[in-house]
């Protein structure tokens, strides 16, 4: 089925009190997987693109989208393109051309005013452009080889007013929040701050959106959800389930050399944890 946008699907699971799950792509594999688990879940989602995936393929950005977009038109479910972690205006730019419908810009590095100031430029020529555009206020934290955050400390979350204010200055249509979790977690343990996403909920009338969630265990996701989190970004947890697959099969099978048999084995487990993670998301927990 042809392309659908981030924002359709987004809006589709706030009007259904749900979440639509949006997984980093890095290589075909993880392409073909992230399709593979959605198909077999019977529900929509998104594939993202980060500007770190892009800077692995030599800085290009339209081999890995093209190859997206050409699987997601043969997928049986809903497909959408999301560009992740834009900090590039030039990446940005290429957006639109490369068959994204939505970017999230991250300008969170940067001071409050900063942060708004280049954010609202963003969203200005992204609404031109006729793009879905979401941002990031507080620190999540785990990208770029920052040193592990405290996610608990003083600071490091979103402040509901600013936030308020942030959304209606910048103009972006969706913002993720900083509620506890971190970016490249490899274990299971965050624990989210429910009071406040209660809050943020409460205050702000844009989508909401969980970065992080592979460090997040399945009830606080489920919470998370309940709560208004209405799209949850994943990638570490593919990242983990290709890696863990390849070492297991390589052990096996110490004579492998074609990268057929252990990719096969990869794309698999990868496809098995999106549909897993969906499931978790939906309320339709997979078999």
């Amino acid at each position: 089925m042809p392309l659908v946008t981030t924002g359709e699907l987004v809006t589709r699971a706030a009007e259904a009190r749900s979440a639509v799950a949006a997984f980093n792509i890095i290589t075909l594999e993880h392409i073909e997987a992230v399709i593979a688990g959605a198909e077999s879940a019977a529900a929509p989602v998104v594939l993202q693109v980060s500007e770190n995936a892009v800077k692995f393929r030599h800085g290009r950005l339209l081999p890995l989208a093209r190859a997206a977009v050409a699987a997601a038109e043969r997928a049986a479910v809903p497909v959408a393109l999301h560009l992740d972690h834009v900090q590039s205006d030039d990446l940005l730019r290429q957006a639109p051309d490369a068959g994204f419908s939505s970017v999230m810009y991250d300008a969170a590095r940067l001071p409050y005013a900063e942060n708004l100031a280049a954010t609202r430029a963003a969203a200005d020529w992204a609404h031109a452009q006729g793009l879905w555009i979401e941002a990031e206020l507080g620190e999540v934290g785990g990208k770029n080889g920052e040193p592990p955050l405290d996610a608990h400390a003083p600071g490091a979350r979103t402040d509901p007013a600013q936030a308020r204010a942030f959304v209606t200055d910048s103009g972006v249509d969706a913002l993720a929040v900083a509620i506890g979790s971190t970016h490249a977690m490899t274990t299971r343990t965050a624990t989210l701050d429910h009071e406040l996403l209660k809050r943020l909920a409460a205050t702000l009338d844009v989508p909401l959106v969980l970065h992080g969630s592979s460090g997040v265990p399945d009830d606080e996701l489920i919470a998370a959800v309940a709560g208004g989190i209405t799209k949850v970004n994943v990638g570490t947890a593919l990242n983990l389930a290709m890696t863990g697959a390849i070492r297991a099969y390589l052990a096996a099978h110490p004579e492998a050399v074609d990268s057929r048999t252990y990719l096969s084995v990869a794309r698999e487990a990868m496809a098995g944890t999106v549909a897993r993670i969906i499931g978790v998301l939906t309320g339709r927990p997979s078999a």
